[in-house]
């Protein structure tokens, strides 16, 4: 639809609520574990899944079938929430949306830094955003980090890339474009915002996104042991942190945690603090990180439930299905223990 005229948020969330209780739970998750990638490709074809096992299974099979399945699944599902969607809540959801752009512009950097194969990366693309398939593909063919950032230089992404492109080339590391990409996407997404009833929650739920992409970047910076000051990376617009505070817990996982654990996110996230606390390796403590992200703009979701924050909560939650299934399909081709799979996944 369009943004004219007035919002519709009862039938856009009545939609989405269907589409939410349709969504995997933690039990298929571990029936899909068991599977081999023909196995679940099978599986995807008797859900939501359906039409696009079908329309693709002529071309594919495997792990490709499932790869292009998820991705094109995936689309459609936010494409129809725009569809749905009328004047002030199709402009939320738009600008929330481009967390699939900022998504893709972290996948072509991480491909060239790492030499991974071109389609393999283009493989990773969700292309959801509001870049279309030929500046995607332009992105793809970029030879080199700079010339990507050359090439975003006419986007919103592009001032903040190339201020931190000086730090990435003294470091090597790529936390700083990374990092600019995110502050770039949430300045955007928090500019203008006006915060009345409808979107006091969604406010909030922002607040949890951006506080807890700070803790997971000034971890990262942390652990990269580079000479970069998490505060120079620190995104505007949460609650819990300041820049200096978070330049200082970076450096005390358990500080960090207790920090977590007594603000307002403490007493509905003790499962998922305690899982922060016990986590070994950075990658379960960002996989805690996501848990208790989506039990908490779930709560939110129920709160104001004819606002965005229950379609941006179950935007949040259609893609921790396609990043688990995806995560499962990719485990079982390398052969990899179910033990170890499903340490990959997030699971509520």
């Amino acid at each position: 639809m369009s943004t004219a005229g007035g919002s519709n948020p009862e039938y856009v969330t009545a939609r989405v609520k269907a589409r939410k209780s349709a969504l995997y739970g933690d039990e298929e998750y571990r029936k899909l574990i068991r599977m081999g990638p023909a196995e679940i490709a099978r599986f995807m074809e008797e859900s939501d899944y359906e039409d696009e096992i079908n329309a693709l299974g002529s071309r594919h099979s495997g792990v490709d079938l499932i790869e292009y399945a998820l991705n094109r699944n995936l689309a459609k599902q936010f494409d129809d929430l725009l569809r749905w969607a009328d004047g002030r809540l199709y402009d939320l959801i738009a600008r929330y949306l481009r967390k699939f752009d900022a998504w893709n512009v972290k996948t072509v950097i991480r491909g060239l830094y790492s030499g991974a194969d071109r389609d393999a990366v283009s493989d990773d693309l969700i292309r959801a955003g509001e870049f279309d398939d030929e500046f995607l593909d332009r992105l793809l063919d970029a030879p080199s980090i700079e010339e990507v950032v050359e090439r975003l230089s006419g986007t919103i992404f592009g001032p903040g890339l190339d201020d931190a492109y000086a730090d990435y080339e003294d470091t090597d590391v790529l936390v700083p474009l990374e990092n600019a990409i995110d502050r770039t996407y949430y300045s955007h997404l928090l500019e203008g915002l006006v915060v009345d009833e409808a979107t006091q929650q969604y406010r909030e739920l922002l607040e949890a996104e951006i506080d807890f992409r700070n803790a997971r970047n000034a971890l990262r910076l942390a652990q990269t042991g580079a000479d970069i000051d998490p505060a120079e990376y620190f995104i505007k617009g949460g609650s819990l942190f300041s820049a200096s505070e978070l330049a200082t817990l970076a450096k005390n996982r358990d500080e960090l945690v207790s920090k977590i654990r007594e603000s307002k996110y403490g007493d509905d996230l003790s499962d998922a603090l305690d899982e922060l606390e016990s986590a070994e390796s950075l990658i379960r403590f960002e996989r805690a990180l996501d848990v208790a992200l989506l039990k908490y703009t779930d709560q939110l979701g129920h709160v104001f439930p004819l606002s965005i924050t229950p379609i941006a909560s179950y935007i949040l939650a259609k893609e921790r299905e396609v990043d688990n299934i995806r995560a499962i399909a990719r485990g079982r081709e390398a052969g990899l223990p179910e033990e170890q799979i499903e340490q990959e996944l997030v699971i509520l």
